[in-house]
């Protein structure tokens, strides 16, 4: 009979498929990317742009962390559960936060962050006592312990908060990466930080829904608030052609075969590189849907530089992760995302069109890539047998 360590682990022959709880965290995502999308529309320059990254990568980063946890742990146990619905909750808190998550919410958003990751260390390091995997739990605490200090240090400190936080969020990020090396517990060996492959893949697949779920509802409140005329009809139905044609370039076809790739792969590189190149489409996805808000509620006029290349902007950085997916997977550039990242580049530097005219240059450039992409899907190479 298995130990209580031994039974909070995900077995070998659990089920790849993501379980009721973590489709139930994942609604929490949608209220934080709306947020980050109007913290960028809050303030559409350089810098507003480069503080909502940092925003996004916080919550990005529960949710990686989280996903990690239930593919590490069986999800179906209480204990694992619990800290499903708790990493839930602080992923709307750390959403309801966003908008003002650098300013008058910051401890909010900070202490949302922190205790996520907190609460899970403690509750694996305790549940695993006298198991060997006991040791890859303390370690991964002690880093986020370590980068704590961090957060509330930028709490407190709010002319350094910036740069505080954006240090923890790439001591964060490299953890997995470098294996949480602590002094006296070494370093996560291969073994420790091997993920399925099939879950995660899936997961992915979820998260991606949910973001195109959130640009196709931001598309649809704001034509709704509309008196629905020609232009503003017109700006909705490019918003929604746009956001299909997104989720066609993201599953075909290095998105359908990320599964037997994550299986192969070294999880402390390919693992972490997935996730790096998933929240740079999910920040394209982002930029869109601020996009779109300016496009539909404004289609008629010629808007500023920020408009423009909040429109045209968001494909082009949905386009940049997507190419390095399949760089990663396949060892190989698509030439028609790299064409239309430097058409859409271009446009978004030469022109300052009418709102509605750069939504539709974007949407045909990414309906050409489509289109391109499905001409030459059989020149992909397919992934060599896991056997």
């Amino acid at each position: 009979m298995a130990s209580r360590p031994e039974r909070l682990l995900r077995g070998s022959d659990a089920p790849l498929s993501a379980s009721f709880l973590e489709l139930f965290f994942d609604l929490a995502f949608v209220l934080a990317l709306s947020q980050t999308a109007q913290h960028l529309l809050g303030d559409l320059t350089l810098g507003g742009a480069l503080r909502t990254a940092l925003l996004l990568a916080g919550v990005w980063w529960i949710w990686v962390a989280t996903t990690w946890t239930a593919d590490w742990y069986d999800p179906e146990t209480p204990v694992i559960r619990a800290v499903l619905i708790a990493a839930t909750l602080g992923s709307l808190l750390a959403g309801v936060a966003a908008p003002e998550g650098l300013h008058g919410r910051a401890a909010l958003f900070a202490g949302a962050y922190i205790g996520v990751h907190l609460l899970r260390g403690i509750v694996t390091v305790t549940m695993l006592r006298g198991h060997p995997r006991q040791r890859r739990a303390l370690r991964i605490l002690c880093w986020y312990s370590m980068t704590s200090v961090l957060w509330i240090a930028g709490v407190l400190l709010a002319q350094w908060r910036v740069t505080l936080w954006a240090v923890a969020l790439a001591i964060d990020l490299a953890g997995p990466r470098l294996g949480w090396p602590v002094p006296k517990l070494g370093r996560a060996r291969r073994d420790e930080l091997q993920l399925a492959g099939g879950h995660l893949a899936e997961r992915y697949q979820q998260i991606m829904i949910i973001a195109l779920g959130e640009l196709v509802v931001v598309a649809g409140l704001s034509y709704a608030d509309t008196r629905l005329d020609l232009a503003k009809t017109a700006a909705f139905l490019l918003v929604f052609a746009t956001a299909v044609l997104i989720g066609l370039l993201y599953v075909t076809p290095a998105g359908q075969r990320l599964g037997s790739a994550l299986d192969r792969a070294d999880p402390s590189r390919f693992g972490v590189i997935t996730g790096d190149l998933h929240l740079v489409m999910v920040a394209g996805i982002v930029l869109t849907a601020a996009g779109a808000e300016l496009s539909i509620a404004h289609p008629t006029e010629r808007g500023d530089t920020a408009a423009v290349v909040a429109i045209l902007g968001g494909p082009p950085l949905f386009l940049v992760g997507r190419i390095f997916l399949s760089v990663a997977i396949h060892r190989r550039l698509s030439w028609p995302r790299v064409g239309a990242l430097v058409a859409l580049s271009a446009a978004a530097a030469a022109v300052r069109p009418p709102l509605v005219v750069a939504s539709a240059v974007a949407m045909v450039v990414v309906l050409l890539v489509v289109v391109l992409d499905r001409a030459g899907i059989s020149s992909y190479p397919r992934p060599e047998s896991s056997d």
